[in-house]
């Protein structure tokens, strides 16, 4: 991860205030996703999926603390307490129904959040931003890429039909919940 940088030192314009809204929000509800999969997996006795829970919400709980040290809590999303609860069900339903479910829901995550970091390391790039920013949201979506393939190939083959448009939903609801987090 990179250095530390305290937001106080930091001018944020309107886009990247927005832009690190919506990670302090998609972080916030990551780390409750596995949160939710390790209360199932707990409950079921099942020590591979409680181990992948709690390795891949130490790296979620390190990416909302450094994005924490750059947007103010005057600046974060509103809707904290709606993302936690939606971030617990999307990893506590899917466990429900074993691994496969859990890691095709990662998998599906993870693959709209690679393509939302993915646009704001563009917009770095193109208009700059602070000194730090761009790497750590490098490093974070090489870690949430990381995640997606690791996920994708503990899930299988080709999900069945009710998984898909379960992985659908959630990209899709991934995809509203940035568009909230930018403005709430």
């Amino acid at each position: 991860m990179s250095e530390a940088h305290p937001f106080v030192t930091h001018h944020l314009s309107t886009h990247l205030e927005r832009e690190l809204r919506s990670d302090h929000a998609g972080e916030t509800g990551a780390v409750y996703i596995y949160k939710g999969i390790g209360a199932v997996a707990q409950w079921r006795g099942d020590e591979e999926m409680l181990s992948f829970a709690k390795a891949h919400g130490a790296t979620e709980a390190e990416h909302l603390t450094q994005v924490e040290q750059w947007l103010p809590a005057s600046q974060r999303s509103w809707l904290l307490g709606p993302w936690r609860l939606a971030g617990w069900l999307t990893g506590a339903l899917p466990a429900l129904f074993g691994r496969r479910a859990v890691y095709a829901t990662i998998a599906a995550v993870e693959t709209f959040v690679d393509h939302h970091y993915q646009q704001q390391i563009d917009h770095l790039k193109e208009f700059g931003g602070p000194e730090g920013l761009l790497p750590l949201l490098m490093q974070c979506q090489a870690d949430e890429q990381h995640h997606r393939d690791e996920s994708a190939a503990l899930a299988g083959g080709k999900p069945d039909l009710l998984l898909r448009a379960w992985c659908w939903t959630v990209g899709w609801g991934s995809g509203a919940a940035v568009v909230l987090a930018r403005r709430f």
